[in-house]
């Protein structure tokens, strides 16, 4: 017979370890209904033993928080390859994949409260903004300060993401795959509407889209528009 001796894991480990544990409750409720007695049990230790890792509460879900929003940001990082059209669908997959996975703690970080609302969250929050912003610039080829007209659609429509994705949780009355095709036909509009006014940014839409499919979701779109304008 036996007896299980419980490893000691290390300052790290059991760092990481608690920010796991927080993350996976702030998946299922917000983090301001979260209590540290509720992390500790969680993870199989004592309320004071956290506050040894972690000197506060908020601390700790700004940990949590931090990596989270890396693992956010993440999901627009996408290889060059292939029309634009389909890399943002699978960029649109991710994030709700993210927005599934972390609904409550999802809309809590975005919407802001008392256990979110600090300058360092909101810092969080603004990285992921930004990083969306240079991936999507990346992706249409811009190197360097991006064209006004542009800048302008592209943080207006990663905002739009954003708010999107906070009413879909509200009761997801719309399929999420048709959202997702949606948000990237959302996208093509703006920079259309856009470009309509801005020759440079003409071109550059031009040089993007002249590899769409036939059946791709840009051109989906196109022919959408078509039939609404009728004979």
């Amino acid at each position: 017979m036996t007896t299980g001796v419980r490893r000691r894991m290390g300052v790290e480990e059991r760092r990481q370890q608690l920010i796991g544990v927080a993350l996976e409750l702030f998946s299922r409720r917000s983090p301001d209904e979260v209590s540290i007695d509720e992390i500790a049990s969680r993870a199989g230790i004592s309320r004071p033993l956290v506050y040894h890792y972690f000197p506060g509460k908020l601390s700790l879900y700004e940990a949590a928080l931090r990596r989270a929003s890396e693992d956010l940001a993440s999901r627009f990082v996408e290889p060059h390859e292939g029309p634009l059209g389909s890399r943002l669908r699978r960029v649109m997959a991710r994030f709700f994949d993210f927005v599934e996975e972390h609904g409550p703690g999802f809309a809590a970080l975005m919407r802001g409260g008392p256990a979110v609302g600090s300058s360092a969250t909101n810092a969080l929050v603004d990285s992921v903004r930004q990083a969306a912003y240079e991936q999507m610039l990346s992706h249409m080829g811009v190197v360097g300060p991006a064209p006004a007209r542009l800048e302008l659609v592209v943080r207006s429509w990663v905002s739009l993401v954003e708010s999107t994705a906070l009413i879909w949780l509200d009761g997801r009355r719309v399929p999420r795959e048709e959202l997702e095709a949606q948000l990237v036909q959302d996208f093509a509009a703006l920079a259309a509407v856009a470009a309509s006014r801005d020759e440079e940014l003409a071109a550059l839409l031009r040089a993007v889209l002249k590899n769409e499919p036939g059946d791709g979701p840009f051109t989906e779109l196109a022919v959408r528009l078509v039939a609404l304008a009728g004979p």
